[in-house]
């Protein structure tokens, strides 16, 4: 349904250093960058083309949540893992998320907030 999607960061290279190891872990790399005057003013990530940016242009005031489909747990595992090792927050370890909550049967994540506050998680259906 979503093609790519975006945020807006403070200061590009210090978040694209942490989302270059995030998002290693799973299976994603920079796959574009958009040079500016004084450095890059944005960099896409994603397998074959850039479904999700960080930039410049967009507020980074406003704090955002987004989810990144896992293929396994040790997706999930690892992503938290290399969040933390590069500065971010934990804000919800790995694990299978209570239904009582209103999480589906099998919803196993983890969340971090990435360095300028955003909420990112990585999550696996288990099926």
């Amino acid at each position: 349904m979503i093609d790519h999607t975006g945020i807006g960061v403070a200061n590009v290279a210090r978040s694209a250093a942490f989302y270059d190891a995030v998002l290693a872990a799973l299976g994603l790399c920079r796959v574009a960058q958009l040079p500016a005057n004084s450095g890059v003013d944005a960099v896409g990530y994603g397998r074959d083309y850039p479904s999700f940016w960080i930039d410049r242009f967009h507020p980074h005031s406003t704090k955002q949540h987004t989810a990144f489909a896992a293929r396994s747990r040790a997706e999930v595992d690892a992503f938290h893992a290399a969040a933390l090792q590069v500065g971010g927050v934990d804000n919800g370890p790995p694990g299978l998320r209570d239904t009582a909550s209103g999480y589906p049967t099998g919803y196993y994540a983890a969340f971090v907030l990435d360095p300028d506050g955003n909420n990112m998680e990585a999550v696996y259906r288990e099926r």
